[in-house]
């Protein structure tokens, strides 16, 4: 075998250590914590909700990674936006019924208002709040008291949310709700942004439709939960490195993968295609080595809201903004002063004419690729913050990424910064007026209404087919 083709086995294997050999060092530490949230596609609620996850263990102790439960935590803010400090609701009955209507468990909340109930496995359960049990001046209308359709997966331990006092909490309606969604919206915007650009500019400089995008995302954030949570690193020093780590992975997976495939002549739509392979690929090793259960960073995790007016704003998600529009600032500058950034957006404008005037594409090309893992795995740790992680998250924002180049231009790095930005805000504050259930739906909405209307995006430039 020659020296070249051993070097390009060397480069791919080390890029799928890095990949795997973290998660699975760790995997088996990982296992025993609780779990914190029922998935990424749940809404978590905002700090002024009378019922939230919580960090703690469940009262009846400590549940086993793959136990099939329902658990949370009730808090009264005494329906006042201003109030500070949670209160926890103690002596509470929850009762969980099967779909037939007979009985599969039961809890009392305990002295820190947690509640944690063992399931038989998987099903569809109804899961009713006693109202006899509330204390005096706790009110929850009867409609609100009953969940019905509570699907659970196996070993999947899901949140239940009970909205305390939701009558008597004082807010002027739609206009509270959309001043708190912009807030938050403008958070995720600047996430979904940061997670974009990567992917933009693999595009414009490859051609590549990289579908396992998403699941940078996902490694940023699992590899820092293992340095923060099994190294007992401080986030602030875990979040670096992980990005450091991912970031080098990346420009190994091209160095190993995808470069010998575009030296081959592959095809755009054959490397599109093989993208999916490799995300479904890491999905199932993400599952199989962090598990599926949501778990949260050791560090700002449980966090009381600042209340600014009808806002709640959590601190770390105050610091997440600012860390995220910081970072953008400077990788907008970076694209266009340095003489990487220039080259980045004159291969993404024409690789041929980039080459030719003694730019070596196949270089820039890799940094690309390190640039673009960094920021989706900073982007996946912010996100992460307050969502927890998961091992899909990457993949559940996967369209809101394409639906943002798309929307900015495909292949524009500047277009990435904005489209980014609009699909997140667009997002968050469309569930002022649709259930949360089908936000991401608008996304795709724009995604066809921009096509249609105007395929080369906002900051994208028309050209001419055929």
């Amino acid at each position: 075998m020659s020296r070249r083709p051993r070097r390009r086995l060397l480069l791919l294997a080390v890029a799928f250590v890095i990949a795997t050999a973290v998660p699975l060092l760790g995997s088996s530490a990982g296992a025993q914590q609780p779990p914190a949230s029922d998935g990424p596609s749940s809404r978590p609620p905002s700090s002024n909700s009378s019922a939230s996850s919580s960090s703690g263990l469940p009262s009846s102790g400590q549940p086993e990674e793959g136990t099939t439960s329902v658990r949370g935590t009730l808090v009264d803010r005494k329906g006042t936006p201003t109030t500070k400090d949670d209160e926890p609701v103690r002596g509470v009955k929850i009762t969980v019924t099967d779909e037939s209507g007979d009985p599969v468990g039961s809890a009392v909340t305990d002295e820190d208002g947690k509640f944690f109930i063992e399931l038989p496995g998987e099903g569809t359960y109804v899961a009713t709040l006693d109202t006899s049990t509330l204390p005096k001046g706790v009110d929850l209308p009867q409609s609100a008291a009953t969940l019905k359709d509570v699907f659970i997966r196996p070993g999947q331990s899901r949140v239940l949310l009970f909205d305390l006092n939701a009558a008597a909490r004082t807010t002027s309606g739609n206009f509270d709700a959309l001043l708190q969604a912009l807030v938050d919206g403008t958070n995720f915007g600047l996430i979904i942004a940061m997670c974009s650009v990567g992917l933009s500019l693999i595009y414009g400089t490859t051609g590549l439709v990289n579908f396992a995008h998403g699941e940078l995302v996902t490694l940023g954030a699992i590899v820092a939960y293992y340095i923060n949570h099994d190294g007992g690193w401080p986030l602030l020093l875990a979040a670096p490195v992980a990005v450091v780590i991912v970031a080098a992975g990346g420009w190994l997976f091209d160095a190993g993968f995808w470069g010998p495939l575009r030296r081959r002549g592959t095809g755009n739509i054959a490397q599109m295609v093989i993208s999916i392979g490799v995300a479904l690929a890491l999905v199932n090793v993400y599952l199989y080595t962090f598990g599926g259960i949501t778990k949260p960073y050791a560090d700002y995790h449980a966090q009381p809201a600042w209340s600014i007016g009808s806002i709640d704003l959590a601190p770390k998600k105050f610091v997440s903004t600012i860390v995220s529009l910081v970072v953008l600032v400077i990788v907008a500058t970076a694209l266009e002063y340095t003489r990487t950034g220039k080259a980045m957006r004159a291969i993404a404008d024409n690789p041929d004419l980039a080459a030719s005037s003694g730019i070596n594409v196949d270089s820039v090309i890799r940094l690309v690729w390190l640039f673009g893992a960094g920021l989706a795995a900073f982007g996946g740790i912010l996100f992460s913050v307050s969502q927890d992680v998961n091992f899909e998250e990457g993949s559940s924002i996967l369209l809101l990424l394409f639906s943002a180049i798309t929307l900015g231009g495909l292949g524009a790095a500047y277009g990435a910064l904005v489209g980014g930005f609009v699909i997140g805000l667009f997002v968050n504050v469309s569930t002022v007026w649709v259930p949360t259930e089908l936000k991401n739906v608008g996304a795709l909405v724009v995604l066809i209404l921009v096509l249609l209307v105007r395929p080369q995006g906002i900051l994208g430039r028309a050209e001419r087919v055929g």
